[in-house]
């Protein structure tokens, strides 16, 4: 690498006008030394080109001292260096040292190195989008990551990360910016709510079919942005970033809401309103039994799987996935070993959620007989299919013997909410009423974390809190208060 030569030059012209640069006779003592007074100091260093093209030469001037030229020039050099023997790295960096103007600082190396020890182009910034994008491609080779949480990631990129944060070059990227889109999704959470209170049909129609982002949802939109961001950090010697500003963002609590019992008064109210309680509502033992009164009457096809998942709490995914192998109506068992998942609108075989979900359960003689009796039904339809009959192993399928959709077992659900007039609630609600009808029964939490198969007991916790809502807690709460004295006799409820 050229050594570079650093001189001083002056914008003084000669008598036609030109400058005279390093010539003037001014910068020099009689002597030859550098004049103290006249010029500034300035540096010109020989560059790497490209194939077939001229020499060039990196010139900067305007320093007030030689150690700042000098400075300068080795800051160049070192920047040069980062090229090892890679003549297009080399002449890549050239370009980048040329393209800063006149009294700019050079740019960092430590930045500039990072970028050629991950093979990015040394000349180009690399922005927040253009990292995400290359992040969630490297994702999708990894067969350690479920095809469901790439969805998640690609969601997020797509409708949040790019949009606020995209254009924003990756090592600038700042706490504030990332608050700034928080503040902004917010924002658009409050215009989506007012646009539908609104008595305005015209402006109701605006958001119609537009969702508001949950903190729920905002905690997730942060944890992928942080893993991508902790990933940039730990790529080897390849360190894109130092900080990871999403780390150090707090949102509001991202708390799953509290599950709430269809009491009268809150049913009326819904009827009145249309509004809910809670996004999550658990039915009253009568309810639940009259949707299953409903569901053998008018879906006979799935009523034994509604029945097994308010009876033991299966999963959705769980009960579409259960086996003929995991049925075992001869000592009234069953085995969830597997799951039925929907990757987009996919139907996919995985093993259930945890370890904690791979469990035995023993069945209710009403559950049994239930059972039972759709194995009965089941073997009159393989009958009447004949050879069309797919072989499956799944225990509940369609009546031609094909297997459920997990979607379609959803809106069936709540197409039979609908017309039995009850008070709506999710599929996966009925593994709350499972839990709360156990707990009223008498069951632990600890009995009942392992028949969800839950990994922590906390979320069993928070599956059986609406317990204080039904009869027996209330009936507990009677005879607490009934300890106390009063002078005077109190009217009954």
């Amino acid at each position: 690498m050229a050594e570079g030569s650093v001189f001083k030059r002056c914008s003084c012209r000669d008598s036609d006008g030109r400058k005279l640069g390093n010539r003037c006779p001014q910068l020099r003592r009689s002597g030859g030394a550098w004049s103290p007074t006249h010029g500034r100091w300035a540096y010109q260093l020989e560059l790497p080109t490209h194939p077939g093209r001229p020499r060039r030469q990196l010139r900067r001037s305007t320093f007030d001292t030689r150690d700042a030229a000098t400075t300068d020039r080795d800051h160049a050099k070192a920047l040069l260096a980062l090229a090892c023997d890679d003549a297009a790295v080399a002449a890549e960096i050239a370009d980048m040292l040329l393209a800063v103007t006149c009294g700019a600082p050079l740019p960092d190396r430590d930045t500039i190195a990072r970028r050629v020890r991950a093979g990015l182009p040394a000349t180009v910034t690399t922005t927040v989008g253009e990292y995400l994008h290359s992040w969630l491609a490297s994702r999708r080779n990894l067969r350690s990551i479920q095809p469901n949480t790439l969805l998640a990631y690609e969601s997020h990129i797509r409708t949040h990360l790019v949009p606020h944060l995209g254009a924003i070059p990756l090592v600038k990227l700042r706490v504030e910016h990332i608050e700034a889109m928080f503040t902004a999704i917010a924002d658009r959470n409050t215009a989506i709510e007012i646009a539908r209170q609104s008595d305005k049909p015209w402006i109701r129609a605006t958001v119609r079919g537009q969702r508001t982002t949950s903190p729920a949802s905002m905690h997730r939109i942060r944890a992928t942005l942080r893993k991508a961001l902790n990933d940039a950090i730990r790529r080897g010697n390849n360190r894109l970033i130092d900080f990871n500003p999403a780390a150090h963002i707090e949102l509001p609590s991202g708390a799953r809401p509290k599950a709430r019992v269809w009491t009268v008064n809150a049913v009326q109210r819904w009827r009145d309103t249309g509004e809910r309680p809670s996004p999550v509502m658990v039915w009253t033992p009568q309810q639940a039994g009259a949707f299953l009164d409903h569901a053998e009457e008018h879906d006979i096809a799935l009523y034994p799987l509604f029945t097994l998942i308010l009876h033991r709490g299966l999963r959705r995914g769980e009960a579409v996935g259960l086996t003929d192998t995991a049925v075992d109506l001869d000592n009234s068992l069953i085995s969830v070993t597997q799951q039925i998942a929907t990757h987009g609108y996919t139907p996919v075989i995985k093993k259930v959620k945890s370890e904690s979900g791979n469990r035995i359960m023993a069945l209710a003689s009403v559950t049994h007989t239930v059972l039972r009796a759709h194995h009965t039904r089941r073997a009159q339809w393989k009958l009447a299919c004949g050879a069309a009959w797919p072989d499956t192993g799944l225990f509940f399928v369609q009546p031609d013997g094909r297997p459920w959709h997990p979607n379609t077992v959803t809106d069936r659900f709540e197409a039979l909410v609908r017309d039995a007039g009850l008070p709506p609630i999710r599929l996966h609600d009925l593994r709350h009423c499972a839990a709360t009808y156990l707990k009223a029964a008498g069951a632990d939490l600890k009995d009942i974390q392992e028949l969800l198969g839950h990994s922590s007991i906390a979320m069993t916790d928070v599956y059986t809190s609406v317990i204080a809502e039904l009869d027996v807690e209330r009936a507990k709460a009677e005879a607490a208060a009934k300890l106390l004295p009063r002078r005077r006799p109190r009217p009954a409820a």
